[in-house]
């Protein structure tokens, strides 16, 4: 367990100590910025030191004797020769603790040392200015730095070395002034700035994140809603427009010879297009939801998809264009549920519509029973009794079949028969928990 313990501490350092990713590039704007506060805050210092040379704090050796200070040079008097030379000898220190100010995102733990270094090494002469670019120096490296870690811990040294080179100065600055403090309350406060850039961050990945997977399910929901509106348009569209083929085909064979036979045709075609426009109008009333702002579409408009109850007038519209079917229907005593109702009845649409389409003049038998979970269904035919032509089709219509008994745990199998015909299987629980 202590092994353990060890090697995730260990862990847990080497991951504190990695550099984190790096940050997007700078705009522009933020480079200009840097570089303007860099200038500003140099050329202040500059003007500083210039106007008021003596202004810094005045380290202090206690076993020295008390000597007074010297008096402060008035405005525009000559400034001596050595505290020219002296003061020549300090702008590049001067120089150095502010403008690397300008690279403070880009590279803020090099521009903080630098800036650090140059305030310490001119300790008689630093000035609330220069204490102010530290400050600055000290925030930029603990926000932007990718070394979290080593921000923190050049923090601590930089506060002791300062604590340390300014112990022994005149005037005394009580203890909660002095630069050590101020630094490590600066470096307190980046942290917590820190903190909370990465929550936002963090908040703005997961809103991102979000965004996305809600786009996704869209997405799928979209594909998933054609898919049904598709599967469901081919089942109501090929049977009827199948059937009104037919019949248009054997109207315009005996129009000439059989009038009166031409006229059933016509008439079974004006049924079948009925019956398909009755569908569509269902189905498109279902997927519309019921429309109560508009004043001629009353609420309760909308008529039931068809069923098993339906099968009479869909056998009826088959025998019409020339394929006898025979039907046996053993049904539970318990009503079935209206998505299994209207499932099965797909099946049976969809076998006689390609008996229709690639057998015609076969044989058609509907056989529908049930166990004590299962709706049974199968579908034969004779085969093609004219050795028509094979009929145009993509398949579609049992892809859809499978899909749509599958959504209540059913499946479905096709396949010719050895006789010669082809047969369609179904099996569809009719008992939903």
């Amino acid at each position: 367990m202590e092994t353990e313990d060890r090697r995730g501490w260990r862990q847990q350092l080497r991951d504190a100590l990695r550099p984190e990713a790096k940050p997007a590039p700078l705009s522009r704007r933020a480079v200009r910025a840097d570089v303007v506060l860099a200038i500003v805050l140099t050329v202040v210092a500059l003007v500083w030191v210039a106007r008021y040379p003596d202004s810094g704090p005045v380290q202090i050796d206690r076993d020295a004797p008390f000597r007074p200070p010297p008096p402060p040079t008035p405005p525009g008097a000559l400034v001596p020769e050595e505290e020219t030379s002296s003061l020549t000898g300090l702008w590049p220190l001067v120089v150095l603790s502010a403008l690397p100010l300008a690279a403070r995102r880009r590279y803020p733990l090099a521009a903080f040392a630098v800036v650090m270094a140059a305030t310490l090494a001119m300790v008689d002469d630093a000035s609330w200015i220069s204490v102010l670019t530290c400050v600055i120096g000290a925030i930029s490296a603990v926000v932007h730095s990718r070394y979290r870690m080593w921000a923190m811990a050049a923090l601590v040294i930089a506060a002791v070395l300062a604590g340390l080179a300014f112990r022994d100065t005149e005037p005394v600055l009580p203890g909660w002034s002095s630069p050590a403090v101020v630094l490590l309350i600066a470096g307190v406060l980046a942290g917590l700035v820190r903190i909370w850039k990465r929550q936002l961050a963090a908040s703005r990945d997961r809103y991102a994140r979000l965004q996305e997977a809600q786009e996704e399910a869209t997405r799928r929901a979209v594909e998933e809603e054609r898919a049904r509106i598709a599967a469901e348009l081919h089942d109501v569209v090929t049977h009827n427009v199948s059937v009104m083929v037919i019949q248009a085909g054997a109207a315009r064979k005996v129009m000439d010879a059989a009038p009166e036979r031409s006229k059933e045709a016509l008439l079974a075609v004006e049924a079948g297009g009925r019956a398909a426009m009755a569908e569509l109008r269902h189905v498109m009333g279902l997927l519309a939801g019921p429309d109560t702002g508009r004043p001629d579409t009353p609420a309760d408009g909308l008529e039931p998809q068809p069923g098993l109850g339906q099968l009479d007038a869909l056998t009826e519209r088959v025998r019409a264009v020339g394929t006898p079917v025979g039907v046996a229907v053993s049904l539970p005593p318990d009503p079935l549920p209206p998505g299994v109702d209207l499932a099965a009845y797909r099946v049976v649409q969809e076998a006689l519509t390609n008996t229709i389409k690639h057998a015609p003049g076969a044989e058609a038998s509907v056989m529908i029973g049930y166990t004590d979970d299962s709706l049974e269904i199968e579908v034969t035919d004779t085969g093609d009794a004219h050795d028509s032509p094979p009929a145009d089709g993509n398949g579609r219509g049992l892809i859809g079949l499978r899909e749509r008994l599958a959504v209540y745990g059913g499946e479905l199998t096709a396949g010719p028969t050895l006789a010669g015909g082809y047969r369609i299987k179904a099996r569809v629980p009719w008992r939903i928990a």
